[in-house]
C-alpha cells in the first residue's frame, strides 16, 4: 500500500550494473577518484517530464493545479504582473503575465530538499503509493510515479582494483548532509588504519551512520540528518576478474 523507493547493484560477470528508481544514490569511491553510479529522481530533476505528463492530460490535475513552475508562489496581487515562468519545453527561464489560472498550486513547488510532487511528495520514481491522493481530494499521485529505472554500467573488468576500492549505496539521509567528496574522504581516513579488521566494511558503514548524527562530525561541517539513514559499503576487489559473479 505505501510507497517504497528502490537503489540496486548487481555484479555479474565483471561488470557493476546500478539501477536506481528513486532519491537513494550509489557512488564509486577509489584512491584518485569518485564516481556518480545513480543520480537521484525528485521532482526537481524530473520536472520536465512531470510537465509533459501533465500537458498531455491536464485531467490529472483535476483543474487544482497548475503544471507551470514559478520562482516563488504566486498571489492575488501578482495578476497582470510579469513572472518568470518554466513549461515542459523549457530549459532555461522566460516571463509571462500572469493570469487567474496561475493562481493555483503549482505541480511541483519549493527547492532542494523542499520540493514537492503534488504538494505531497519528494520523489518522483518508485514503487507503489497506488492509493496515495493528494490531501483532502482524490486527486492520484502514481500517474506521475515512474517505476522504470535508471541502469549504470561500471566495466570492473577494465578497471585495476585496489584492495579499498568501495561502492558506497545509502539513502538521502546520509546525502543530505555529506557530498560525494566528503564520504570519500572519510572512507580514505578509514579504510587504511583498519587493514587488519574483517568487518572494516561494515564498521565504516557504521562510521558513516554516525557521522550525519553528530553537530560536531569529523567533516566539520555541523549538519545533523533527520530522515532515516541506511548505508551499504561493499568492496570491489576480486569482483572483476570475469568470475560468475555475486
Amino acid at each position: 500500500v505505501g510507497g517504497c523507493t528502490a537503489l540496486v547493484a548487481v555484479s555479474l560477470q565483471g561488470k557493476l550494473y546500478v539501477a536506481n528508481a528513486g532519491d537513494s544514490r550509489a557512488i564509486l569511491v577509489r584512491r584518485d577518484e569518485v564516481r556518480l553510479l545513480s543520480s537521484e529522481f525528485t521532482p526537481e530533476t524530473e520536472r520536465q517530464r512531470i510537465q509533459q505528463l501533465a500537458f498531455v492530460y491536464p485531467e490529472l490535475l483535476a483543474g487544482e493545479f497548475t503544471r507551470l513552475e514559478f520562482p516563488r508562489r504566486l498571489k492575488g496581487d501578482d495578476l497582470g504582473q510579469k513572472v518568470l515562468f518554466r513549461d515542459h519545453h523549457m530549459s532555461g527561464w522566460s516571463y509571462k503575465r500572469v493570469e487567474k489560472a496561475d493562481l493555483k498550486y503549482p505541480l511541483i513547488h519549493g527547492q532542494g530538499r523542499q520540493a514537492r510532487l503534488l504538494g505531497t511528495l519528494a520523489v518522483s520514481r518508485g514503487l507503489g503509493d497506488h492509493q496515495l491522493r493528494v490531501l483532502d481530494t482524490n486527486i492520484q499521485l502514481k500517474p506521475f510515479l515512474l517505476s522504470v529505472p535508471q541502469v549504470t554500467v561500471l566495466a570492473m573488468d577494465q578497471l585495476e582494483l585496489q584492495e579499498e576500492d568501495v561502492v558506497v549505496m545509502a539513502t538521502d539521509g546520509l546525502w543530505d548532509v555529506l557530498s560525494n567528496e566528503q564520504v570519500a574522504w572519510l572512507v580514505r581516513s578509514f579504510l587504511p588504519g583498519n587493514r587488519e579488521d574483517p568487518h572494516r566494511f561494515l564498521e565504516l558503514a557504521k562510521m558513516l551512520i554516525h557521522s550525519t548524527q553528530r553537530k560536531d562530525g569529523p567533516t566539520g561541517e555541523g549538519q545533523v540528518s533527520y530522515d532515516d539513514v541506511s548505508v551499504f559499503v561493499i568492496p570491489l576487489h576480486g569482483q572483476g576478474q570475469g568470475n560468475s559473479g555475486h
